[in-house]
């Protein structure tokens, strides 16, 4: 254990230098500076939620709405189906999650039938008075709720991503919950705003035959429906309500881009969009057969304009005007690009976490960090003397390697995390109090300072494997099983156990032989 090839020497060096080369951008810089080469080493760890500040929040996908919404969408087809075949019906809806029917006796089966072909994961059972109701499979229903929660990760991770945030944590948390965590946040309103809009952009036509005074008490044509305009009048309440059709005319799934921009005319704030092919030639077909008519553009339920077809629109383009703020229009560009959530989300539980909190963790943990480093090098030095110094300066070693690998791997550090390296302290000098009680052992048994050294290394290499690898699965585990805090708190103890393992029997042992061959002592300093 006492002889090193010149190869690992060297390869012991390059490691350190490079630590400390990587690591140095978080001790000379306050900011991840930008104005650096790309081959300079400027990454810096990245603070979570706990010590810079930011906003955290619980949401809870409403899984029935996505139920019902499907069950629409299936209530229009089976309608259109009956219609087509000729079979009369009666009480045709949507109830709760399941939709309800009643068919000709004479075309029951007929119905029924037609029915099953619309959707072969849904079940018609009879519910007495020749009414039958239709309603998803519970396989089928945890499938749309597993699929709307992830189609709610991805399109909340773009939202995040276009808000100009960094290191966002967007997790799925049981069946229906997402978890949100978004350092260094200084507008959490605005991110409640964007996350919790569902941004279901569609574009209808105005019901223009029917009456709105009837509309308003609860007189809705079929296949129409009652929706209040995105303005507020003085009361509080929708300036207008307007009856428009339900079937879609092209829907926001057919963006391909929104911007927000100035409308040359005005010099209004409005919103730029463009639809790809498909949406193009839809939008297109339905302008030309329909100029003169009102049509409405709907988001969340919500008519946020009603213009006038005054000539085809053939270039697949346009624009959303209103009465809108720049930094409305902005919002709501981003949302549109962003995508359309599958069902609303209700927010559970929020926390704001403010910058000066941030600071104070920041600053406790350092004040723990020393205070630490200080107990551990004078106990080592005082008890071990020149060896302990040595130990002492891989220690130093062994911090910078911990701070370089958490900023090349852009990982988020924590409080816990903090908490992780200055117990990592601790467990790396450790190994070296091993190494050095076993070699006192060897030097009282009568043995010559070298095969001291030597033996001592030699037999608490396995002691120092065996505690070492144990506490590394447990730290694999709390990350596997783990979240948020401890999931951090689990990578700096995983990163920080490596290195120790590293600088106490590869770079405390050099520093050891190298002064072992220089001096050739009789006896020990230990």
């Amino acid at each position: 254990m006492v002889y090193f090839a010149k190869w690992l020497s060297v390869l012991i060096i390059v490691i350190c230098a490079f630590g400390l080369v990587y690591a140095a951008p978080n001790f000379v810089f306050e900011e991840e500076p930008e104005d650096l080469p790309f081959w300079v080493p400027h990454k810096q760890v990245t603070l979570g939620l706990d010590l810079q500040g930011g906003s955290h929040l619980l949401l809870e996908v409403d899984t029935a709405a996505v139920i019902r919404e499907r069950m629409e969408s299936l209530v229009d087809s089976l309608r259109t189906t009956l219609r087509r075949n000729k079979i009369d019906y009666t009480g045709l809806g949507v109830e709760r999650q399941s939709a309800v029917f009643t068919p000709d006796t004479a075309k029951t089966e007929e119905a029924l039938a037609l029915a099953r072909d619309l959707d072969s994961t849904i079940v018609v059972e009879a519910t007495g008075g020749g009414a039958y109701r239709m309603a998803y499979t519970e396989a089928e229903t945890l499938n749309q709720i597993k699929a709307a929660v992830e189609q709610s990760i991805e399109v909340i991770r773009r939202r995040v991503d276009e808000f100009g945030t960094v290191e966002p944590t967007i997790q799925r948390q049981g069946t229906d919950r997402i978890l949100v965590q978004v350092p260094g946040l200084k507008d959490p309103e605005r991110l409640k705003a964007l996350i919790g809009k569902t941004a279901k952009l569609t574009f209808r036509f105005i019901d223009e035959n029917a009456s709105l005074r009837d509309a308003m008490g609860g007189r809705v044509p079929p296949g129409s429906a009652l929706l209040p305009s995105d303005e507020k009048g003085p009361d509080g309440r929708p300036a207008e309500y307007f009856v428009v059709r339900k079937r879609v005319m092209v829907s926001g799934e057919n963006l391909v881009d929104a911007r927000s921009t100035t409308d040359q005319r005005s010099g209004q704030p409005v919103v730029s969009f463009k639809f790809d092919t498909v949406g193009a030639k839809r939008f297109a077909d339905a302008t030309r057969k329909n100029v003169g008519k009102l049509f409405a553009i709907v988001l969340d339920n919500k008519v946020i304009s009603a213009p006038v077809i005054r000539e085809p629109i053939l270039g697949g383009s346009g624009q959303i005007s209103g009465r809108f703020t720049f930094q409305e229009t902005q919002d709501l560009a981003l949302l549109l690009r962003a995508g359309a959530l599958p069902a609303p989300l209700v927010i559970l539980e929020e926390r704001s976490v403010g910058p000066g909190l941030g600071q104070d963790s920041i600053d406790a943990g350092k004040i723990a960090g020393v205070i630490g480093l200080v107990f551990v090098a004078v106990s080592m030095a005082a008890i071990y003397g020149m060896f302990g110094l040595m130990a002492n300066l891989a220690l130093m070693f062994n911090i910078a390697l911990i701070v370089a690998v958490l900023s090349v791997l852009g990982a988020t550090l924590t409080l816990p995390g903090i908490a992780g390296i200055v117990l990592t302290m601790g467990m790396a000098v450790d190994a070296n109090v091993l190494i050095f009680e076993r070699i006192r052992e060897e030097v009282r048994n009568g043995r010559t300072p070298i095969s001291a050294i030597d033996a001592g290394y030699r037999r608490a290499l396995t002691t120092i494997i065996d505690s070492n690898l144990t506490t590394l699965f447990a730290a694999v585990i709390l990350f596997l099983l783990g979240s948020g805090p401890i999931s951090g708190f689990a990578i700096t103890l995983a990163i920080g156990i490596c290195t120790s393992m590293f600088t106490a029997i590869m770079v405390t042992r050099l520093l050891v032989v190298t002064w072992l061959r220089s001096t050739r002592p009789q006896t020990l300093p230990i």
